[in-house]
C-alpha cells in the first residue's frame, strides 16, 4: 500500500512538470532524476514564501522604535519646526551664577505672572515681576536664606496669600553637617515677605511641598533632607499659629525631590520621592507614600536601579498620557559626584506609568547627557492630553559646541518620544519652568543656570525662552 501510493504521487508529480520539460526541451533526461529537482525545487519555494510570510508577521507586530537619544546634535532636516527664541531677564550676570530653581507664579493674581529664582549665589529668593506685559524686574524678597535649592507655593496661614516655601541647603556642595533649614515667606501682600523659620540644624533641604495630608483643612509641609550620610523625610502637621509636629516616613539620605499628588484617585494626597545616596547603596529609587488616612501613610518602592553611577536629577508628576492617572518622570544626569567629567553615556528620561492598581511600569524615553528638570506640559498650548516633556543639561561635554543644553521630547499622542534640540547654549542649565508669560495661551519657558564649575564662556542666569 506505501509503495502503491508513493508511484502514484511520483506520477501526478510527472503530469505537473511534463510541460515545462517539453518546453525546455529536455525530455530526453532520465524521468526520476527530473522528479527529484522539480520536487527539491518546489520544497524551496515553499520555505521561501514561508519565511516571508513570517518576516511579514514579525514586522507587522514589532513594537514601533523608541525615541531616538537627545545626546548630540540632532540634523536639521530632522527636526520639526520648533524653534525658541532666547531672552536674558533680572539681574545681570555677576560673577559665577548659581540658581537652583525657578518657578513661575502669579503672587499678586493680576493676571501678569512673574519668576521666582532660588539664588544660591546671593542666598536670597528673587521675585521677577511683570509688569507692565512683556516688561521684567527684579528684587529680592524676604530675609536671607543660605543656599536655597527650591521653592513652592501654598497658602500656609489660610489667609488668601499665597506664602513661598523654600528649602535652604545651608551648603550645596557635599557637606554632612546639620546646616538644612525650612522657611516660610509670609505674603504680607503689597510685594513684601516675612521670614518664619519652620525648622533648622537638620540635615541638608532640598525640597519642601505643600499639602493637607491631614484632612485638617490646613497646609501641611512635606520635607525632603538629602543631608549626605544622614538623611530623611519628613512631614509636618500643621498645628496652626506657625506651629508644627514633625513625623517621620524615611529614615535615608538622599532625597532629591519630593512631589505630591493623588496618585490613586482616593481623595487623599500621596507623596512621592526619588532617593539616590551613593554612600547608602542607594543608587536610585522612586518610593510612594500612600496616604491611608488619619495622618498614616505606606511606603512603597516603585521602581529602583543597580546602576552604581545612574545619578538621579529630578522627578516630576504629571498625567503623561491622560489617563486620568498621576504618572512619574524621572531624569538621571547628575555628574557631581564625578568631579564633573564628561556625562555618563547612560544619563537620560524615563516615565512611570501608573497602571491604577498601586503598579508602576517603568518606559525609558531616551538618552540626554546631564539631563535634569523634568517639566511635563503642552508645549502647543492647545490642551491636549498627551503631554511632551522638557528638559535641560546641567552637565555636558563643554568643549563639544554641538551639544545639547535644552531638549523637548515630543509626545505623538501615544507616549512615544521625539527629541527636537532646543538650544545648544547657554551651558549648565539646571532648572526649567514653564507659564503663560505673554497670555496668548502658548508656554514661555524659563531656565536657569548653575556656574559652579568651568568652563565658564556662556554662562547664564535667568532666561525666558518664546517660542517663534
Amino acid at each position: 500500500m506505501v509503495a502503491a501510493a508513493r508511484t502514484a504521487a511520483r506520477g501526478r508529480c510527472y503530469l505537473f512538470y511534463l510541460p515545462i520539460v517539453k518546453a525546455l526541451g529536455i525530455a530526453a533526461v532520465p524521468r526520476s532524476l527530473l522528479a527529484k529537482l522539480v520536487t527539491g525545487a518546489l520544497a524551496l519555494l515553499a520555505a521561501v514564501m514561508a519565511g516571508l510570510v513570517v518576516y511579514l508577521l514579525v514586522l507587522l507586530m514589532r513594537e514601533p522604535p523608541r525615541a531616538p537619544s537627545a545626546g548630540a546634535r540632532i540634523p536639521a532636516e530632522a527636526e520639526p519646526a520648533l524653534v525658541y527664541v532666547p531672552q536674558a531677564v533680572g539681574f545681570p550676570i555677576g560673577g559665577h551664577p548659581m540658581i537652583a530653581h525657578v518657578a513661575v507664579v502669579d503672587l499678586e493674581g493680576t493676571g501678569l505672572p512673574g519668576i521666582l529664582v532660588c539664588d544660591a549665589t546671593a542666598n536670597r529668593i528673587g521675585w521677577i515681576r511683570q509688569g507692565p506685559r512683556g516688561v521684567f524686574t527684579e528684587q529680592f524678597i524676604g530675609d536671607p536664606v543660605q543656599a536655597p535649592v527650591h521653592v513652592s507655593v501654598c497658602d500656609v496661614n489660610g489667609d488668601g496669600l499665597p506664602d513661598l516655601l523654600v528649602a535652604c541647603m545651608g551648603q550645596i556642595l557635599p557637606n554632612n553637617d546639620r546646616i538644612g533649614k525650612i522657611v516660610v515667606m509670609e505674603n504680607l501682600g503689597g510685594g513684601r515677605f516675612r521670614n518664619h523659620v519652620i525648622a533648622e540644624n537638620i540635615a541638608r533641604v532640598t525640597d519642601v511641598r505643600g499639602a493637607d495630608l491631614a484632612g485638617h483643612g490646613r497646609m501641611d509641609l512635606i520635607m525632603g533632607q538629602y543631608g549626605y550620610d544622614q538623611g530623611e523625610i519628613q512631614w509636618l502637621e500643621n498645628l496652626g499659629g506657625w506651629n508644627f509636629r514633625p513625623h517621620a516616613l524615611l529614615n535615608l539620605a538622599g532625597t532629591i525631590m519630593t512631589p505630591v499628588a493623588d496618585f490613586e484617585r482616593s481623595g487623599r494626597t500621596d507623596i512621592a520621592a526619588l532617593v539616590s545616596q551613593d554612600s547608602q547603596q542607594v543608587y536610585g529609587q522612586v518610593h510612594l507614600f500612600r496616604n491611608t488616612g488619619n495622618g498614616e501613610f505606606w511606603d512603597t518602592v516603585v521602581w529602583k536601579t543597580g546602576n552604581l553611577e545612574f545619578g538621579c536629577s529630578g522627578i516630576a508628576a504629571a498625567d503623561v498620557n491622560g489617563d486620568g492617572l498621576e504618572d512619574l518622570v524621572v531624569t538621571n544626569g547628575d555628574a557631581f559626584n564625578s568631579a564633573y567629567e564628561a556625562p555618563a553615556p547612560w544619563h537620560g528620561l524615563q516615565w512611570l506609568e501608573n497602571k491604577g492598581d498601586g503598579a508602576f511600569v517603568y518606559h525609558r524615553i531616551g538618552n540626554s547627557p546631564g539631563c535634569y528638570s523634568p517639566l511635563c506640559l503642552d508645549l502647543s498650548g492647545k490642551g491636549r492630553k498627551h503631554l511632551d516633556i522638557v528638559t535641560v543639561s546641567a552637565f555636558t561635554n563643554g568643549l563639544d559646541t554641538s551639544a545639547v543644553t535644552m531638549t523637548a521630547w515630543l509626545n505623538d499622542g501615544h507616549e512615544y518620544f521625539r527629541p527636537v534640540a532646543l538650544a545648544h547654549e547657554p551651558t549648565h542649565l539646571i532648572t526649567v519652568a514653564a507659564g503663560d508669560l505673554d497670555g496668548n495661551g502658548v508656554p514661555v519657558l524659563v531656565t536657569g543656570g548653575l556656574d559652579a564649575y568651568p568652563p565658564y564662556s556662556q554662562m547664564s542666569r535667568v532666561t525666558i525662552w518664546r517660542r517663534r
